[in-house]
């Protein structure tokens, strides 16, 4: 059954307290909301939601949490990589490929390097919200609300574009069917097979240093296939060598899309949210009596918050009671961003904090957000060595203190942007502006992308002694 609300109050007090149902979140506080424009509208796109497919179903996020269970334990791996902001223009056959491949890149580097298996799951079909640090944007006379992704508006700095239409709430659901069946599609129907390594490898990131590591590895894994196939060994009749499976998550940021994509699952008695396998709280949206942790605390899907540098270790702790008041392994994942300057001073106590608790928690590393500044150029920007730093200084704490570094959680693209600093390329800021197309924050591009895998992979194999 659901798992009930962690509280502090007496048994008489707590058989009070209301039940928690998918829309009881409705009683707190819920930051980072638009103000949409018109509530009947609002009302007939959730009734239409809630009537409407799942696009994942409770076996499929099951199957996930067992394997982020193995993550919890040490066992595994997780790979949570994908565009910062979806573009409703991205759901084609193209972006969604690329992005595809660079994740199957960063995988197969992981795990053939560091020996380990690899939970991929993608920032992909419903990243189409964004939090935003002020409600509304100026321009000379001019105040706009804020670009809040996709679901919400649209970029463009102009009235029509920056109002809050409910009616997008469904676009965001039919292009995040579309993605999910071509996504399926790929990863089950031959494209993830392991004798297609090599064509994995865009031609722009083949040409470089990261590119020719890439193919020789690709050269181990063919060697591989044939030793095992002169062996004696049908690799046709090994499922594992020929597909993939790849997880959808998303912030839950708007809590009208996710209360109407719940659903009850007559199987177990639990509530799953239907709209990504799993999702996860925003470092602006996790206060402990808010929506969002309320709405989280209810559903079954394996869940995880970010965690900046102002947490404290009694904060972490009372959100993983809220969060995840069984103690179940890998229910809940961490996701610290602490800025590479802060990694090793303030992650520590909050690990040692919750391992003290007997929560078995995933941390992870999101590398990006702590790192972002302003470049010369005036370009929101962030830098490859810090992104590298931080996950460093992660990997770090995590070895001193004996626990387990379970992942990394990117910001990146398959196409060949120019939005991130530095890499093995040497990405300057004065070029920067040849191909920088983020609607909101910078991302890594493919050839980042994979060098970074082959950095954490080494991390990794130092981590396992």
């Amino acid at each position: 059954m659901t798992p009930p609300i962690a509280t502090d109050e007496s048994p008489a007090e707590a058989a009070s307290l209301p039940a928690w149902s998918p829309s009881s979140w409705r009683d707190r506080p819920a930051g980072q909301q638009p103000e949409w424009e018109s509530e009947a509208a609002l009302s007939a796109v959730n009734d239409k939601l809630a009537a409407a497919p799942p696009l994942v179903i409770p076996g499929e996020t099951r199957q996930l949490s067992a394997s982020l269970a193995e993550v919890a334990q040490g066992r595994a791996f997780l790979l949570q990589a994908g565009d910062c902001a979806e573009s409703f223009d991205s759901a084609n056959p193209q972006s969604i490929e690329r992005r595809l491949r660079v994740i199957l890149q960063m995988a197969i580097v992981l795990t053939h390097s560091a020996g380990v298996p690899v939970v991929k799951l993608g920032r992909i079909a419903g990243q189409y919200a964004k939090p935003r640090s002020s409600s509304h944007e100026t321009k000379d006379d001019l105040s706009l609300p804020s670009f809040r992704g996709h679901i919400v508006n649209l970029p463009e700095f102009e009235t029509e574009a920056r109002r809050s239409d409910p009616r997008r709430i469904d676009e965001a659901y039919q292009h995040a069917a579309t993605t999910l069946n071509l996504l399926r599609a790929m990863t089950q129907g031959g494209y993830a097979d392991l004798a297609k390594v090599h064509q994995w490898n865009e031609a722009f990131v083949a040409a470089t240093g990261v590119g020719r590591r890439y193919e020789s590895l690709a050269d181990e894994i063919d060697r591989a296939l044939r030793f095992m196939e002169a062996c004696g060994l049908d690799t046709d009749d090994v499922p594992q060598l020929h597909e993939a499976t790849l997880y959808t998550s998303h912030e839950g940021l708007i809590l009208d899309y996710e209360e109407a994509m719940t659903r009850l699952d007559p199987e177990t008695g639990d509530y799953y949210n239907t709209s990504a396998h799993s999702v996860w709280i925003g470092e602006r949206t996790r206060e402990l009596a808010g929506a969002h942790v309320e709405f989280f605390s209810g559903i079954a899907n394996p869940i995880g918050t970010k965690v900046g540098p102002t947490a404290t270790p009694g904060e972490v702790v009372e959100l993983c009671q809220a969060l995840d008041p069984h103690r179940v392994p890998g229910r809940l994942t961490l996701i610290a961003r602490m800025g590479a300057n802060l990694v090793t001073e303030r992650l520590g106590p909050l690990v040692e904090a919750v391992a003290e608790s007997g929560h078995q928690v995933i941390w992870a590393t999101d590398p990006m957000h702590g790192n972002t500044f302003t470049a010369p150029s005036g370009r929101k920007t962030r830098h490859f060595d810090a992104v590298e730093a931080e996950i460093r200084g992660f990997f770090e704490v995590h070895r001193r203190l004996g626990t387990w570094p379970g992942g990394i959680h990117v910001e990146l693209t398959g196409d060949d942007v120019t939005e991130c600093l530095g890499g093995s390329e040497e990405l300057s800021d004065e070029q920067l502006g040849l191909r920088y197309e983020t609607m909101c924050d910078p991302r890594l591009n493919a050839r980042q992308s994979v060098d970074l895998a082959f950095r954490v992979a080494e991390l990794l194999r130092e981590q396992q002694g």
